[in-house]
């Protein structure tokens, strides 16, 4: 072999080494891998946590204003003339001046409860493999 085949076979060698070999092809995927990805690429178990978890702290904050906050601003106000004790006999549900803490308490454990069923949830697809 002359010098000039050697180089070129040596440069054959070298290109051969220096090109990627092919992508594999795709694998089949089963449904339930699909589904897995979906979640994992769209952050649908964040979202469903965050959305669960917004609506029942809304009923939280809710059962609070309701509870506590409705009836000081009523008596405030009956007390500075802007509301009438008349107003408040003839429709007590939108004027309460009662405090009702069973409201809150009751909201307090429901939101507790979803609270820690969601994280069982969260901790159980994390073990599944799901993010």
């Amino acid at each position: 072999m002359s010098t000039n085949e050697q180089m070129l076979e040596e440069l054959r060698k070298i290109r051969e080494a220096l090109v990627p070999p092919p992508p594999p092809p795709p694998t089949k995927k089963g449904l339930w891998q699909e589904f897995k990805e979906f979640l994992e690429q769209y952050k649908v178990m964040g979202l469903a946590v965050a959305f669960i978890m917004g609506l029942y702290l809304g009923q939280l904050v809710q059962a609070l204003v309701t509870a506590w906050i409705t009836p000081i601003i009523n008596v405030i106000l009956i007390s500075i003339g802007l509301l009438t004790p008349d107003q408040v006999t003839l429709n007590p549900s939108a004027y309460p001046l009662t405090f009702n803490p069973t409201l809150f308490i009751s909201a307090l454990i429901t939101f507790l409860i979803v609270a820690v069923v969601i994280f069982i949830i969260v901790k159980f697809t994390k073990r599944i493999g799901l993010k």
